[in-house]
């Protein structure tokens, strides 16, 4: 006798259909599951065997084969679980095939029949839904994020008796709500710009870098305030539409990140410590999981201590930060993952940390810092397109009565710079400054003929490359954005070149 399920299985950020096809037959007692499971896949037998006797039913002799196809995708993970103990009543009488023709089943079985949530859920109902599933049977843990997902019927379910009991029609199920997407609409948390003191210029360029996606790195000694700077950065990103919501989401659900989470309201703050492997920040591993890159899709990647990372952990950061995504290549499988984020870096200007301090004596020698600042190779460096001095502030800043401005007030600056970019670059399908290349940074970057002047001394006295010149013209557009500009003036391009000058002060560029 057989019978067939349809389950889904994860590729990279995709999902994809699986039919999964139970055989039994008489024979000597006997059970092989084929189509390239994993272990995991392999044991579902005794989950599915178990959780079949703890809820009631009989579980059937002979010879049991369970086909999952495509025969040449690897399976992974107790997704089919579910799946495969529906099939196994099919086959062995206990269920009518009729019921639910057109259902897709995913969890985790327990061995006392719970249904346990997976990972990875958000992509394969976008994917049955695309393909004209009506109905999924998943886990009532993973049912509010799938209720995002407009045009498929969700019903979350508990245990394999409660599955049993709606399949044959003697309960009725329960579907779960559609949800509506709510963006964050207060600041994205983290530090208020009210709470830091001073810091003027260093304030001005983190507006700036949120204003246009563009990444940024401070430089300064230790206690000047580097950290709280960038901890500041959610409080004035811009609100997540429903599109990035959904990308950010799924890629959350398949690296199990979501925390009970249905769906990511605001811009993802990854700040990774200095010791993460490569795997980690880039992606890969056994399985192909995203890496901190990718996390940070659509929002912040922040690296405190920035040469304390192993040089080739950030050489791998170059190719993620210009392409927006990032390839992850095992030996059966390639896949790749969305990560364009804006890069926010932190680092001392030293190893003691007070290099040009006006206040403490900086102890190394002229070779050690040299070595220091050499971890950070130049590529790199011509990829981050503002850097920013940070210096301590003094005793009368932190004590100064004022009122700084709120992260409120600089928000509303940036959301206005990210409107007009968005409707700017409609029809090209790019949604800020930091995606320009080629013929759009002509088209949309002009010069007035004294910023061109300005521009073509600085490339020569600072020895620019032609990265470095392309990133100082998206900044000067940015920051003609924010003063309402049409055309990019000598003002808007000579602040955009004072974000360069480090280039020359530190590495001699």
């Amino acid at each position: 006798m057989l019978a067939s399920v349809w389950s889904g299985g994860l590729y990279g950020l995709d999902g994809y259909p699986v039919h999964i096809e139970v055989d039994c037959s008489a024979g000597l007692p006997y059970w092989e599951i084929v189509g390239l499971p994993d272990a995991a896949v392999k044991e579902s037998r005794e989950r599915v065997r178990s959780a079949m006797r703890n809820s009631g039913f009989a579980y059937p002799t002979g010879r049991i084969i369970v086909n999952m196809a495509p025969a040449d995708q690897r399976k992974e993970g107790p997704i089919y679980d579910l799946a495969i103990a529906v099939g196994m009543l099919k086959v062995s009488g206990q269920l009518e095939s009729g019921a639910f023709a057109d259902a897709l089943f995913f969890g985790e079985l327990s061995l006392n029949g719970e249904v346990r949530p997976i990972r990875g859920i958000l992509p394969m109902v976008i994917d049955a839904k695309a393909r004209g599933a009506g109905v999924v049977f998943l886990p009532a843990e993973n049912a509010p994020e799938a209720a995002y997902v407009e045009g498929i019927r969700v019903i979350p379910v508990a245990t394999l008796a409660e599955v049993a009991e709606i399949l044959k029609g003697e309960r009725q199920p329960t579907y779960a709500a559609a949800q509506p997407f709510r963006p964050d609409a207060q600041p994205g948390g983290g530090v208020d710009f009210r709470a830091i003191k001073g810091q003027a210029q260093a304030k001005r360029a983190m507006e700036i870098a949120v204003a246009g996606g563009h990444n940024i790195l401070l430089i300064g000694s230790p206690g000047a305030g580097k950290t709280m700077l960038a901890r500041a950065i959610p409080s004035i990103m811009p609100e997540l539409s429903f599109e990035e919501a959904l990308e950010i989401t799924k890629i959350h659900s398949i690296a199990g990140e979501l925390r009970g989470e249905p769906m990511i309201a605001s811009r993802p703050f990854r700040s990774p410590h200095h010791s993460a492997s490569m795997a980690a920040l880039i992606g890969g591993g056994s399985k192909a999981r995203p890496g901190e890159v990718s996390l940070a899709h659509g929002g912040v990647l922040f690296l405190d201590e920035l040469p304390e990372f192993r040089r080739e952990t950030l050489e791998a950061l170059r190719q993620p930060m210009e392409d927006g995504f990032v390839s992850v290549a095992r030996a059966n499988a390639k896949v790749e993952y969305p990560a364009r984020f804006m890069l926010a870096a932190s680092m001392n200007p030293c190893p003691c940390g007070y290099y040009g301090d006006a206040e403490r004596q900086c102890r190394c020698t002229p070779h050690q810092i040299s070595r220091y600042l050499a971890r950070i190779s130049s590529p790199l460096l011509d990829r981050i397109d503002l850097h920013i001095e940070v210096s301590r502030p003094s005793y009368a800043e932190l004590e100064r009565p004022a009122a700084e401005e709120s992260s409120r007030e600089v928000k509303r600056r940036v959301d206005t710079a990210r409107t007009l970019q968005r409707e700017r670059y409609r029809a090209a399908g790019i949604f800020s400054n930091s995606q320009l290349k080629g013929e759009l940074l002509e088209e949309y970057c002009p010069l007035s003929p004294g910023a061109q002047a300005l521009l073509q001394q600085a490339f020569s006295v600072m020895k620019l490359s032609a990265r470095a010149y392309t990133r100082i013209r998206m900044v000067a557009r940015t920051i003609a954005d924010l003063a309402g500009e049409a055309q990019i003036r000598e003002e808007h391009l000579a602040e955009a070149i004072q974000y360069r000058t480090l280039d020359r002060k530190y590495w001699g560029g």
